[in-house]
């Protein structure tokens, strides 16, 4: 079938971009124009008209792309019209008459480009994650693993244990010929070296999945600490309800945030102590779930009445800033509770102290997101594959005698499998409709 889809961002615009692929892209151009086909890759100014008839429905400029030299590896065209609702319309339903053209499916774009041996399954996702980055940081990180960095090291770790499973299967043809000695350690050293990479690499405290999915802090305590309050601030509109009376916040409420080019996802939640009713009960629950599974978390009590539950001690060992607000309503000296902690004394009431608090978020932020390394791992399938491999590695380094050359065979077999689902290089059917859902219609 051909697809088409309206490629450009929905809505009103000056220009909008409608993106026409597969076998039937030249009978499309033709139809539509009423003309031969325009000189390939060159902007060529025409007027589109419905079902090759007289009715104009814009004029506007088209690219041509034969195949295989386009996105997708197929015959693929641009139609370059005004943006309003009613051309983009107009040229879709045009299209949609013509035989064997149907609208595109979300991201099938890019996914025929994969199946087409256009780019791997690590381009198809860093595109989207780069159609989707709100921060430099996004980006930056999105166009390099595009540049094939990342698939290049994969496949070279892949590319090392098909060398040592062919030395292996070569023992196993032909069972009366002895390795010599050193090709087994040479296997062997070969084997250790690419567990070892691998193993540094998932120790990158998560770093590519922080910046994709943005660093998450939750904001915890007691009930009318100003939880709610904190996150409108940070939030810089009002993302929460604020009252007086106790309990209000139930649910986790979130937000996302651009800190200095640091995407963050900051989360209130209910306030934590003894639950009145089961409502809230549930409501606690959540949120002590979302702090274990939080990056930094913001514990806030009133500086008036500091409450430290057992709860909210354990929550302040790690990854954590004691926040202590209404400051304005402190007389006389800070409980010394406090001072043993991370703290900042602040007043979301009288705006006190709160770009102090920002600055040592900032400084948490900036610390979780610095490594040294080039970063390979931006999704937990990657993470997942990973491990999966390290485990068959582990075994096969386990098996020493030449018995044993069948099974160690099976564990290198499935750690490549593993390292090839990654990049796209093994059946990888029942990831694609998971990886391209998530792209937007048109690409």
């Amino acid at each position: 079938m051909t697809i088409f889809a309206l490629s450009s961002g929905p809505g009103v615009s000056g220009i909008a971009v409608i993106r026409v692929s597969g076998q039937n892209t030249s009978e499309v151009i033709k139809k539509l124009t009423g003309s031969k086909l325009p000189r390939p890759r060159v902007a060529t100014l025409k007027k589109f008209n419905k079902n090759g008839g007289k009715e104009l429905i814009d004029e506007g400029v088209i690219l041509w792309f034969p195949a295989p030299n386009s996105y997708t590896g197929e015959d693929l065209a641009e139609f370059h019209v005004h943006g309003s609702r009613a051309v983009i319309n107009a040229m879709h339903s045009a299209i949609s008459k013509m035989k064997n053209c149907r609208l595109a499916e979300p991201g099938e774009f890019t996914k025929r480009a994969f199946q087409n041996g256009r780019i791997n399954l690590l381009k198809a996702e860093s595109i989207a994650d780069l159609i989707s980055s709100e921060t430099e940081i996004q980006r930056k990180q999105a166009l390099k693993i595009m540049s094939g960095k990342s698939s290049d090291k994969f496949n070279s770790w892949r590319e090392k244990l098909l060398k040592i499973l062919s030395h292996i299967e070569a023992k196993i043809d032909f069972p009366d010929d002895d390795l010599p000695k050193n090709i087994i350690n040479e296997i062997q050293k070969k084997a250790d070296s690419v567990l070892n990479e691998i193993r540094k690499t998932l120790n990158d405290q998560k770093v590519g999945e922080r910046i994709r999915e943005g660093f998450k802090i939750a904001i915890l305590g007691p009930p009318n600490s100003g939880k709610s309050s904190l996150l409108n601030y940070l939030s810089k509109r009002d993302a929460a309800i604020v009252s007086e009376i106790a309990g209000t916040t139930r649910d986790v409420i979130e937000t996302h945030l651009n800190l200095d080019g640091y995407p963050v996802i900051v989360s209130d939640t209910a306030g934590i102590r003894n639950a009145k009713n089961e409502i809230e009960k549930k409501g606690i629950k959540i949120a002590l779930k979302r702090a274990e599974d939080a990056d930094l978390r913001l514990i806030i009590v009133s500086a008036k009445k500091v409450e430290f539950t057992g709860v909210l001690k354990d929550l302040l060992a790690k990854n954590a800033i004691l926040v202590i607000n209404k400051s304005d309503l402190l007389k006389g000296k800070l409980n010394d509770k406090c001072k043993k902690y991370d703290h900042v004394l602040i007043s979301i009431k009288n705006d006190l102290n709160l770009n102090k608090l920002i600055k040592k978020i900032k400084s948490k932020l900036k610390n979780k997101f610095t490594t040294t390394e080039d970063i390979l791992i931006t999704r937990e399938r990657h993470r997942q594959n990973l491990i999966n491999c390290v485990q068959h590695l582990q075994q096969f380094k386990k098996k020493k005698s030449a018995q044993d050359f069948d099974k160690a065979a099976e564990d290198l077999r499935l750690a490549t499998r593993h390292l090839g689902m990654i990049v796209g290089k093994v059946d990888v059917e029942e990831l694609l409709g998971s990886i391209f859902n998530d792209f937007c219609i048109g690409k």
